[in-house]
């Protein structure tokens, strides 16, 4: 791995056709949303058309949106032998979500679809992009059970079958760029927090809850977390992607520092103006998952772009405040 590419940022996004799959999620509106003006072209794809469209309008994004299901796999291969792209963003997952438990579609979209898309970037790329041409996210869920300092190289214990999925998905991932030759690479995304989010998250919650009164129940919130907000995130991933990098190489993408979900409860209610005697830690059960681990290495992260995400909690909680406020 290297730090350097072979074009500067910006010339290396002015002329690139990208492709970011899962376009309208969480994490993927705030990557097409930097990317909206940025690179040559910019390629969208979405599941469902008229929730895309009204995302992308409220994000800001504009771009060629293209709805079709990301389980077929020919369609994909089509799609991108068609664009021909300098980069996908493989933003595209299965299982964040606690409701979603299809063991087949999470395998098919965390693994399958992840060992298609490099498939197709071995034949059908834009082969003057010195970086990576795959870009894909990978989970903390991936370490599980693992303990000590989250390196990269530490051995994965996923329990969930969000983590088991994608840690599949990163294997299918190396294994394809190493025996094709595709400069692809999994960044592993930790706590992502921030506009857009799911509204059943922490965050969220606390936001709904400043119009009312009540107690506010949460668990004890002694479970330590590497919170990243999301438009670092979006910002780290762009960074990392114009880079050389090993094929299949994992790169951690968080702060290097953890929190207790109690101190990030309490901060936040703070920047939002929530009354503490309203917080009742420890009237919900702490789920089972939940991982423990020291704090997540980030070497591997400055060594390459020499940068880690810098937005504080107070800064991103303000931030995400004032964004779901505005029209």
């Amino acid at each position: 791995m290297t730090g350097s590419g072979t074009h500067n940022d910006a010339m290396a996004w002015s002329s690139a056709r990208v492709v970011v799959t899962g376009a309208a999620g969480f994490i993927g509106r705030w990557v097409a949303r930097k990317l909206t003006g940025r690179c040559g072209a910019l390629h969208l794809f979405v599941r469902d058309a008229d929730r895309a469209d009204r995302v992308f309008e409220r994000w800001g994004v504009t771009g060629v949106r293209h709805c079709l299901d990301l389980t077929h796999f020919d369609a994909v291969r089509r799609q991108i032998e068609a664009i021909k792209p300098a980069v996908v963003l493989n933003l595209a997952g299965y299982g964040v979500d606690r409701t979603e438990q299809d063991k087949s579609l999470a395998y098919q979209i965390n693994e399958n679809l992840v060992g298609a898309l490099a498939e197709a970037l071995a034949e059908h790329r834009d082969r003057a992009w010195g970086g990576c041409c795959l870009i894909h996210t990978g989970s903390a869920l991936e370490y599980g059970d693992a303990d000590g300092n989250l390196r990269e190289d530490t051995e994965p214990k996923p329990t969930t079958l969000y983590g088991l999925s994608k840690r599949a998905g990163t294997r299918r991932l190396t294994q394809v760029c190493q025996s094709r030759d595709v400069p692809g690479c999994t960044i592993r995304l930790f706590t992502v927090y921030g506009p857009g989010e799911n509204k059943a998250r922490l965050l969220p919650t606390l936001l709904a809850a400043r119009a009312g009164n009540g107690p506010i129940d949460l668990s004890a919130g002694l479970q330590q977390r590497d919170f990243t907000y999301v438009e670092d995130v979006a910002d780290g991933l762009l960074r990392i992607a114009p880079m050389t990098t090993g094929c299949g190489e994992v790169i951690n993408l968080a702060t290097g520092r953890l929190t207790s979900v109690r101190r990030f409860v309490e901060i936040a209610a703070s920047v939002l103006g929530i009354d503490r005697r309203r917080l009742r830690f420890g009237a919900i059960a702490t789920r089972a998952e939940e991982m423990r681990h020291q704090p997540v290495c980030v070497d591997r992260l400055r060594r390459l772009v020499h940068w880690t995400p810098s937005t504080s909690i107070e800064q991103a909680v303000a931030l995400t405040g004032r964004f779901m406020e505005t029209p």
